[in-house]
Order: C-alpha cells, then sequence, then structure tokens
C-alpha cells in the first residue's frame, strides 16, 4: 500500500489552510464589526434575499438548521437581525435583516479587498480560483 502524500500534496489540505488563512485576513474587520465569520455567512446569504426561513439559510450555507440557529439567535441579539413565524406556516422561522444588518453590508464590502491586498495574485487569478473551486464543490455534491 502507498503512503500517503505529504501534506502539501494533499488537496484537502491545502483548501482547509487557504480557507483558514482567508478568516484570518477577515478576522480584524469582522472583530471591528462585532461578528464572526460564520454570522458574516448568515447575514451574507440574507443580503442575497431577505427573508428567507433558518432552513433555506442552512440550504444555502451547506449547514444544518440547527447550526445556523444559534448564529441566528446571536446575531439577532446584536440586532442585526429579527425571526418571525412564517403567518402561512407557523413551523417555519423566517429570518429578516434590521436596518443594522443591512448597513453592515457596506462595511463587509472591503473583505474581498482585503484578501486581494494580502496576496500577490491578481483579482482575475482570484476570480479563477474561486471557479474553480465552486467547481470542485459542486462536482463533489453531485457525486
Amino acid at each position: 500500500m502507498p503512503a500517503p502524500l505529504p501534506l502539501d500534496g494533499q488537496l484537502c489540505f491545502s483548501l482547509y489552510s487557504a480557507s483558514m488563512a482567508i478568516t484570518r485576513v477577515y478576522k480584524p474587520i469582522l472583530d471591528r464589526l462585532g461578528i464572526t465569520y460564520p454570522q458574516y455567512l448568515v447575514l451574507h446569504a440574507l443580503w442575497e434575499q431577505d427573508g428567507r426561513t433558518v432552513g433555506a439559510v442552512a440550504e444555502r450555507l451547506a449547514l444544518e438548521s440547527s447550526t445556523i440557529t444559534p448564529l441566528v439567535k446571536r446575531l439577532e441579539t446584536a440586532g442585526l437581525v429579527e425571526r418571525r413565524r412564517n403567518p402561512q406556516d407557523e413551523r417555519q422561522v423566517q429570518v429578516f435583516l434590521t436596518a443594522r444588518g443591512q448597513s453592515i453590508r457596506e462595511e463587509c464590502g472591503c473583505l474581498g479587498e482585503a484578501v486581494v491586498a494580502k496576496t500577490d495574485l491578481t483579482f482575475e487569478r482570484l476570480a479563477a480560483l474561486n471557479r474553480e473551486a465552486q467547481a470542485l464543490r459542486d462536482s463533489l455534491a453531485r457525486g
């Protein structure tokens, strides 16, 4: 049986460590805004489509609803979102951005610029890497 590849030869480790490095670049900005990276992802899903159910947010982020609920509760405590029961289906909880939740979007706009500034890669190269990572994710999700 062949020996496993060194860590740097394993795609999973390269993707994981790159993700961690990006999160470290985001951290000072998100700390200043008082949110965590997972909370930022929930907000981002709502910026795409406000009023999503907790389940729809979880689906968009490829996470479990049980993971999203505590994030939403903390965002609600921070005054960034509010939860409401769906009037058509009381079992569903919809999440809506508050005015502050909407306005924080502009303050998060510099996250991508911060990553570009920390690398020697062009925006075009980073966009190509993103497309490749999305293609990999989509292919693995189908398989």
